[in-house]
Parts: structure tokens; sequence; C-alpha cells
């Protein structure tokens, strides 16, 4: 609903997040209120990149103005601080869509995330999309005064961050966005020229776009009346427009000249995080490839990681000049969190997406990059080890789509997994496969592993206890995305995976041929037994048979040789595929004293009981749940009152 006044103004509402988030960004105290400074700038280049972009088609855009800068401009008189440029504009429509609703910024996210400590509730802001309001920290009135390039008129904006905003159509000579701060009154800090300009400095150096700020010069100016004994002097203020920042796109200049200090910055400039990165490389490739790439291994982990469909990717340039912020062609799903810049010296300034999908130096351009990022996470798993824990518990489940997406690069992936096993003291992922295989018994040709929901669950399975008393090490999966990663990691150093809780468990030479044959003999000898249980249980199980992993355990359900794990089936579920039911097959420990029991009962309806409630023991240890808990208890307690 809107009302219009006398001259034409509208006062129209705010989306309701919005005003959740103005009401936050206004009545709390934050720790940094200089980010607002840094987030408007960001918003201006950002204009300016895509008014560059745009007059590669069209020219006229540039209005006779091709020079892009941002001005700001203190004044200390009236408490204000401006911020304009000369870049792409808005709209009426893009003003009311980018400043009076946030609909595709995440900023019910960012309310979520929020947590009432701050310094971290400070850092989300600009990792949301919600820069620009960053602006009512400091100021308790905002103007915005717009015309996008090639537009006839300009639009007014103003909010006092309320629940409402103005907007009228008003007469700009110029193209691109000024923003008029009304500093609080305690906020008079920011129209100080020191601070402002240490501020952009600090968080704005690295832009390639030309920041000026007033510089007032005095000039003495010598006059005379004629006679050379009397002249006098008078003093002029000259105002010069003084470029503050470097000025310079960061990746184009030689590692030599970047210190760190600025490569973090350049970080937070692209990634809207205000966290510093974890790792970077900055490359630049001459020949048959000819681009520069500036790459980041972020430290924490982006609300959106996990959604496989949100825009990413790299902020592609070709010959410097700004294409798009997510090329999503030159790196895979699963480095999905790899943040950065690439500046093609070889690919068309025209390039469209439909060009890059199917060009040939994309492809090439993005092995490339794949192995530096690779490259990258190998060197600080050696060099930094705690460093590189820091990235995998971050970004491992990630990392672990690898194999199934790449598979060129499989091995290289493999090589920087992570795991827990029988030998971890807790549920720490830190043993790599290289770290397993060193530790393999000479006669062990597989590496062994198990699925579980959890890590307490992984630990106590019975499914491990033939493996505690051989003194094998078992790799402990508990990440729901394990099981489907280990159905496209068949082998790591020409030694094969082997999950432990299928039927067709190969202990090899580590099993003697006696034992086999033992096996092979009792399954025989117990047959009646066996056919006996299964007939109690013939809703429930596959079939029935002795087995020697068990040693502790009465009985346990394995898989066959090419089901799916219950780890697996519960993920598609979870993803709204159908999965039909499937049996298990059950295997018993005959040296158990229960199943000595279970043998023994002559009474078929007690028999029964008891071979199902070992059925569903079975379940429960391997992460299942039961059909019916309370029939369950219910038998259980019978059993219990027996004598």
């Amino acid at each position: 609903m809107s009302k219009k006044t006398e001259t034409e103004t509208e006062t129209l509402g705010f989306q309701t997040e919005v005003k959740q988030l103005l009401n936050l960004m206004i009545h709390s105290l934050y720790s940094n209120p200089e980010i607002f400074l840094r987030e408007l700038i960001s918003n201006a280049s950002d204009a300016a990149d895509k008014l560059r972009f745009s007059s590669l088609t069209n020219k006229a855009l540039l209005e006779d103005d091709p020079d892009l800068n941002i001005h700001i401009i203190l004044d200390k008189n009236n408490n204000q601080l401006t911020i304009e440029d000369n870049g792409i504009g808005m709209t009426r429509e893009e003003v009311i869509d980018n400043l009076g609703t946030i609909a595709k910024s995440g900023t019910s996210e960012f309310l979520k995330k929020m947590t009432g400590d701050q310094k971290k509730d400070t850092h989300l802001i600009g990792q949301f999309g919600v820069g620009f309001y960053s602006s009512f920290i400091v100021a308790n009135k905002v103007v915005v005064e717009t015309r996008k390039a090639g537009e006839k008129s300009g639009v007014y904006w103003s909010s006092a961050g309320e629940g409402e905003f103005d907007i009228k159509a008003i007469d700009k000579k110029s193209r691109g966005t000024k923003i008029i701060l009304f500093l609080k009154s305690d906020q008079k800090s920011f129209t100080e020229d020191w601070k402002v300009r240490s501020i952009v400095k600090k968080y704005s150096d690295h832009i390639s776009l030309p920041v000026k700020m007033m510089k007032v010069n005095d000039v003495s100016d010598e006059s005379s009346d004629g006679d050379d004994d009397e002249k006098s002097v008078k003093k002029e203020q000259v105002i010069e427009w003084e470029t503050v920042n470097t000025a310079t796109a960061l990746w184009t200049r030689s590692r030599k000249e970047i210190d760190s200090k600025e490569y973090i910055e350049f970080y937070k400039h692209i990634s809207n995080d205000f966290n510093e990165p974890l790792k970077w490389s900055h490359n630049q490739v001459e020949g048959k490839l000819d681009y520069t790439s500036l790459l980041y291994i972020p430290s924490k982990v982006s609300f959106d990681l996990y959604n496989r469909d949100t825009p990413r990717g790299l902020k592609l340039y070709v010959q410097r000049v700004y294409i798009m912020d997510n090329a999503e062609e030159f790196l895979p799903l699963y480095l999905r969190f790899v943040k950065g810049v690439l500046d093609s010296q070889t690919l068309p300034l025209n390039v469209s997406r439909e060009l890059l999908q199917k060009d040939s130096q994309t492809e090439n351009i993005k092995a490339s990059l794949v192995k530096r990022v690779l490259n990258m996470l190998s060197k600080l798993s050696k060099n930094e080890p705690d460093e590189y824990q820091k990235f995998w518990d971050t970004f491992g489940d990630v990392l672990k789509e690898g194999p199934a997406e790449d598979y060129s690069n499989k091995e290289a992936v493999a090589e920087l997994l992570r795991f827990t096993s029988t030998q971890s003291q807790n549920d720490k992922q830190n043993i790599s496969l290289a770290n397993y295989i060193s530790r393999m018994q000479s006669e062990q040709k597989s590496i062994y592993y198990l699925c579980a929901s959890n890590y307490e669950a992984a630990k106590s399975s019975p499914h491990l206890e033939v493996f505690r008393k051989k003194n094998i090490e078992v790799l402990l999966l508990t990440s729901r995305i394990d099981e489907w990663l280990m159905t496209n990691l068949t082998e790591f150093k020409d030694k094969k995976f082997q999950d432990i809780s299928h039927s067709e468990l190969d202990l090899g030479d580590l099993s003697s041929e006696k034992d086999k044959k033992e096996v092979e003999s009792l399954n025989k000898e117990k047959e009646s037994f066996l056919k006996r249980i299964e007939t109690a249980l013939k809703n429930e199980i596959a079939s029935v048979r002795v087995t020697d992993r068990l040693i502790d355990s009465p009985v346990c359900l394995v898989a066959s040789e090419h089901e799916l794990g219950e780890q697996m089936r519960q993920m598609m579920k979870s993803m709204g595929q159908d999965m039909p039911e499937t049996k298990s097959i059950m295997e018993i420990n005959l040296s158990h004293l229960i199943v000595k029991k279970l043998e023994s009962i002559d009474n078929q309806a007690k028999f029964d009981k008891l071979a199902l409630t070992l059925f569903e023991q079975a379940q429960l240890s391997s992460g299942k749940q039961l059909s019916n808990p309370s029939d369950y208890v219910k038998r259980v307690n019978e059993l219990l009152m027996e004598r």
C-alpha cells in the first residue's frame, strides 16, 4: 500500500524482514561501525564493474564520461558523509527491489544467524548481501539519488529506517548513485578527513576504481600596485580531488609487491566474509593459456555451502574488464567453497555462459585451476597439519563429493580425505588413507571400513569384534555422505576398499584356511537349527548362517554384496526417493550362551519370541529403527521374567 503527496513522493513500506534488519542495525551497538564504509565502497565498485561490462555492447552508456571513480565528501557543519559513484545506477524498479526488499539476499538466514554476540553478529553483515543497510549503524537518515545509465530521469529514495521509505522521480544530470548519510550525533568522527582516509586505505586500497577525497591546498598570489616595495601576498584555497587508494587491480600486481594484509582485505572484498582466509594462491600463466588467478580457501563455512544450487564460482575478468560474479565453469561443484578472481587474456570480451560451456580454453583453464587448488591443499596438509585439520573440519564433507565428480583427480582428492578409525581416541577425523596403509598388517590386502550413523554406534558395532581380536584397523565412516563416497572410491594405492558390514567379508591371508573350513563345516552341521531360525524370522531376514566375525555378540545383520547400506538408504529417502524394502542376512555366533540357549528351546512359541528379540537387537546395534519398539520392550520384559 502506498500514499502519494502533492510532490508525487510515494511512501512505501519495507519488506517485513527488512524492518527486522533495520531495527537490529539502529538499536544494536556494534563493535566495528566503520564496516559501513567498506560495504558502500564495495557496492559502488560493483556498479562501475557492471557499467564497464554493459558498455562493451553499448558504448552510449558511458555518456561522454568514461573515467569511472568514487567520490567521498565530508561535511562537518551538517554532520554528513556522502559517497558518489558514476557507475551503472538504478531505475525506480531497481531501487525498490534493491533497497525496499531483500528477496534475493538471504536476510531471513541472516536474522536466524544472529546470536547476540556483537562482534560475531557484525561479521555477518555483507555475507548475506545486506551491506547497504549497515549505513543505519551510523546514520539517522539515508538519502539515495541515482540515475541508470542511458535513462533520462533519476530517482530519489530516503528513509530513517523506521519501517517506511520515500521515493520520487528527480532530475539528475550525471549517471550513477549518490548516497548521503545524515550521521548520528555520536558518529561525528566519520566526518574527520584523516579517519575516513585511513578506513579507505584499510579496507578498499585494492579496489581498481579510484576512491577520491577532497584535498585543500593553500596557494599564494603575489600582487603589486606599481611600487616594488609595496607588494601584498594573498592566499587562496584550491580544492583538488585526491585518489586515496592504490586503485590498481590487486591480482595484476606482482606477488612481491603485495603484503598479507592486502591479500586478506581483497579476499574480504570479493567474498563478503569478515573472517580472514585460511590460504591463498596467486598465479600468472603465460603461453598457450594466458591468465591470472587469485584463489582463496576460506576459514569459515558460508551459510549456503550445502545448497548445491546456490550461485557460486569465481569473479571473472577478461583483459581486466569485469564479466560476471559467479563464473561456475572454472571449478567443479566439490570445490565450490573456493573464492577468487580469474582474469583471462585469451577469452573474448563478449564471452557468455553458453560460450564458456563449450570453449576448450575454459576446460583447460578449469583443469589447471583444479590442480592448483588440490596442490594448495596438499601442501597445507603436509606443511601445516593443524591448519589443514581446521580446513577439513569445515569443508571435509564437501570435498568428499570429489571422487564422484572428478575422475581424473580421484587419487589426488583421496589423498586429502580424513577419517576416524578404531585406533582413534575420539571422533576427530584426522587419519589419512596414507596413514592407514602405513599401519596395515603385512598379510592385509584391503582397506576395511564401516559406515554408521554416528561415532558411538560405529565403535560399538559387533562387526568390529573379529577385527579387534586380530588387531586390524578399521575406518569408521559416520558422515551421511560417506557410503556414497565409498561407492565411487573403490581403491587407493592399489588397495581395495571393503565394507565389513556386507556379507562377503574376506580377510584374505589374515584368516587361516582352517578357520574358513570350520565355518563351512558348522553351517552344514547346524543346518536344521539355521532353518528353524529362518522359519521363525521368514518375514524379517533373507537367510541365517554361522559366522566367525563375532566374538562377544550373539548375532549381527549383514547386507548382501550389492545391497545399499542403511546409511545410503536413509540419505536416498531424505532426498525423496522411494527405496524398496530389503532383507538382511543374519549371522550367528554359535559359541554365545544366548544362541546355545536358543538352540536348546523346544517350545516353538518361546523359540520364535527369543529369535525375534535377537533379530531386533541386531537391528538396534546396526543403527536401524525398530518398527514396533513397545512390542520389543514388552517381549524383553517377558523373557527377563522367565525362569
